[in-house]
């Protein structure tokens, strides 16, 4: 018994991680720079792969107008999936509510109180992990980014 809780409370962490959004006005923010960061980090790209290839200004139009047809489609595909992304985003929704539904039904007021917060505080533990992680990753990109100044 207590093995069947102990994995359902892991699964409700690990789904209840998931469902965490950020308000809507810091996702318009993050997406608007995310945008600039990738359009910068393209023509970074494009700028050093036609030095390294020394390619004419003709490829160079033909390269970027393939990356914007490809970027067309992807972004089309994205669109066209969107409503099963949503459909199975309500239904791990659901499931989230059943279980908890369910563990209130079979633990004590105090346990419930104190599982409750066990998935917040490991939940807090995942998102400062994955803080960590990310920023180690920008440091490790930096570290490993040819540098544009050296000739």
């Amino acid at each position: 018994m207590k093995k069947l809780v102990l994995a359902a409370a892991f699964i409700g962490m690990g789904s209840f991680a998931m469902a965490q959004q950020l308000p809507p006005q810091d996702r318009k923010v993050n997406r608007e720079e995310m945008k600039q960061k990738m359009q910068e980090k393209q023509q970074e790209r494009m700028a050093e792969m036609q030095k390294e290839l020394n390619l004419s200004q003709s490829q160079m139009a033909q390269i970027k107008a393939m990356h914007e047809r490809r970027q067309s489609e992807m972004k089309q595909n994205f669109e066209k999936n969107k409503e099963q992304r949503q459909a199975k985003m309500q239904e791990m929704k659901a499931k989230r509510q059943e279980m908890d539904n369910d563990m209130k039904k079979i633990l004590s007021p105090e346990q419930y109180d104190k599982w409750q917060a066990g998935k917040k505080a490991k939940m807090e533990q995942r998102k400062a992990m994955m803080k960590d992680k990310r920023a180690k990753g920008e440091r490790k990109m930096m570290k490993t980014a040819p540098s544009s100044q050296v000739n």
